[in-house]
């Protein structure tokens, strides 16, 4: 479940504080006005608890509201996943694989700005530019975290041109970036039917190299980075549920 190490965390956080202010659970209970069963549950790490209720709970601790809930980035939940990687990464297809397995929604970047733009993505890039797109996907992207829901987010393979956006995004989200070389981005792509590779542009992979070397120590900047060669989408996907598990402490896959 990809919320149990969370659970587990706060749970041993709450019955920390409480034998150390030598509470019993019946007291902490009754300060804290909830039923001695619901705080059992929740430090059994059973108990999805609610913003008021972990306020209920600080207070009758007389600790800080973050005490409780200022868990560190690798014992969270996989709240939001955020997919990066150049055009041809498999950023939407291994998304779609990731969100099955954690039962999240998949919310694709480019569509988001689609809709807000009323246009398609070449239209947008023909009319406006990119610095519109990234205006629009800046907002986009707020838009998606607004919803506070948990999610696979497949971003653009152009996102880390923005540095705020990408900052943005490194801030709220686990990002994973999805490794591959400059022909399998090649390969991928025609394979999908889009010929804007190779249309008019003969130095369409020099090009593609060039691009991906540029932004590779920006990709290497996600919090984890898996390396797609040879790999099928839902071993990729199964990849990247393992490596984002509290567990899990090593950077590459």
């Amino acid at each position: 479940m990809p919320f149990q190490a969370l659970l587990h965390e706060l749970g041993r956080r709450i019955r920390l504080q409480r034998e150390l202010r030598g509470f019993t659970t019946a007291e902490l209970a009754r300060r804290a006005e909830l039923s001695r069963r619901h705080l059992t549950e929740a430090e059994a790490g059973r108990a999805n608890l609610s913003i008021v209720t972990l306020a209920q709970l600080a207070r009758a601790l007389g600790t800080p509201l973050s005490a409780l809930t200022d868990i560190p980035l690798e014992l969270r939940a996989t709240e939001r996943v955020a997919l990066v990687g150049l055009r041809g990464a498999g950023k939407s297809s291994v998304g779609r694989a990731l969100a099955l397995r954690l039962e999240a929604p998949l919310v694709e970047l480019d569509r988001r700005v689609e809709e807000l733009a009323g246009l398609s993505l070449g239209e947008l890039f023909a009319l406006h530019g990119e610095e519109h797109f990234h205006r629009l996907e800046a907002e986009a992207l707020e838009a998606v975290l607004c919803e506070g829901t948990r999610c696979v987010i497949a971003t653009g393979g152009s996102i880390v041109a923005a540095p705020a956006t990408f900052a943005r995004l490194k801030e709220t989200c686990r990002t994973v970036w999805l490794k591959a070389t400059p022909e399998e981005h090649y390969t991928r792509v025609l394979a999908q039917g889009d010929r804007r590779p190779m249309a008019s542009r003969p130095r369409a992979m020099e090009e593609l190299r060039a691009m991906l070397s540029a932004r590779e120590p920006l990709y290497e900047s996600c919090e984890r980075t898996i390396n797609t060669s040879g790999r099928s989408v839902e071993e990729v996907a199964a990849a990247i549920e393992a490596q984002l598990a509290p567990a899990e402490n090593s950077p590459r896959a």
